[in-house]
């Protein structure tokens, strides 16, 4: 099912950039791709001038704003034979979304099963709740990134199967998915902290938990410390994020400016489509909430959404980097299940279509979508 709806969205960029002038290759490794490829070949103090900040400036710490984890992957992959940076890249990416949707769906069964009697929703067959959650995964409105040489299908991976780690009490598997995410984006510290949390709080289920709480943070410190040790300073990271590409914490002021202004001001698509797809997540999460989705889950997507949304930088990003907070949609999913088949798929089609040409539009159409 994943692969399917994919194609659609795949096939309906094809065609976008055969009539902008482009190809599918260039498309699927546009801005951070190139980042992310360079770094997997040359490694970080080789990576070509050509590639630059958001200022247009190159430095010898410009490299280090990006985590190794998926450039690590990428780099092990094109040593086989055959294979080149950009190939492995999009393999690579192919393979971890694969791993990510039936991740999906047994978190989507885990959590319609452990909602069943609580939920405002009702009960809803978990089979295909967790199919429903892997077609809405599928069809986000940036989940072209899942097909591209970005750090989404990573990290979304190793979200969901610490997610389930934490649900069925698997405590070294939701130690070591949230270790090795926080060595792919800073994002994970939010998984990082609901690990720990539940680990702390499931203490007495003995050293595996307490593991937990040791493992989850070591990949996101340890680069930390990797960029301090090159940087001189605790903080050189965070340096690196916000000289080059303005990214800080501002209690999400630069949000709420820009959703004002695209929807009063703005005649394009994009920042419209953007300003709607950030409402309607926080949407999302208050519908959550109400339907009492397991705690766990619903306290790592609040915090995606909260780390996003409450700090500043490119505002046309946040399509692709709202994506790992898909999980909310679990009682979306589950209303879906509810109803017929014939229903619940005809609703899927214009959602699909729709993720499609927005992606498509986003890649080849407007020029600072990423």
């Amino acid at each position: 099912m994943f692969l399917a709806i994919r194609a659609v969205g795949i096939l309906v960029l094809a065609r976008f950039a055969a009539l902008r002038d482009t190809t599918l290759g260039d498309a699927l490794w546009l801005w951070d791709g190139k980042w992310m490829v360079a770094i997997a070949q040359y490694g970080y103090s080789d990576v070509p001038f050509t590639q630059t900040d958001a200022r247009g400036l190159h430095t010898s710490d410009t490299a280090y704003a990006f985590f190794p984890g998926y450039p690590m992957l990428v780099g092990a992959v094109a040593k086989l034979p055959l294979i080149t940076p950009y190939g492995a890249a999009i393999t690579v990416n192919l393979v971890l979304g694969c791993i990510a949707a039936v991740g999906a769906a047994r978190l989507g069964a885990l959590c319609a099963r452990a909602m069943a009697d609580k939920s405002p929703i009702g009960a809803a067959d978990p089979r295909r709740t967790g199919l429903f959650l892997v077609a809405l995964f599928a069809a986000t409105p940036m989940s072209v990134v899942l097909n591209m040489a970005y750090t989404e299908a990573l990290f979304c991976a190793l979200a969901v199967w610490a997610l389930i780690g934490i649900l069925e009490r698997n405590w070294l598997l939701a130690g070591i998915c949230a270790c090795l995410a926080g060595a792919s984006r800073p994002t994970a510290m939010v998984l990082i902290g609901v690990v720990m949390l539940a680990a702390l709080l499931a203490r007495r289920d003995g050293w595996r938990a307490w593991a937990a709480v040791v493992i989850s943070p070591l990949g996101y410190l340890g680069y930390l410390a990797v960029v301090w040790a090159h940087t001189g300073s605790p903080t050189g990271w965070f340096t690196i994020q916000t000289v080059g590409w303005g990214t800080e914490f501002d209690w999400g002021r630069a949000t709420f400016d820009f959703v004002n202004d695209a929807l009063v001001h703005a005649g394009e698509v994009a920042p419209v489509a953007s300003a709607w797809i950030i409402l309607s997540t926080m949407a999302m999460l208050v519908i959550a909430a109400w339907s009492r989705l397991p705690w766990p889950v619903l306290l790592y997507g609040a915090l995606v959404i909260a780390s996003i949304v409450l700090s500043s930088g490119l505002m046309m990003s946040r399509a692709r980097l709202l994506l790992p907070a898909f999980v909310l949609l679990v009682p979306v999913a589950m209303v879906l299940a509810r109803w017929r088949p014939a229903v619940g798929i005809a609703t899927m089609v214009p959602i699909v279509i729709g993720s499609a040409w927005f992606g498509a539009h986003m890649l080849t159409v407007y020029p600072h979508a990423m």
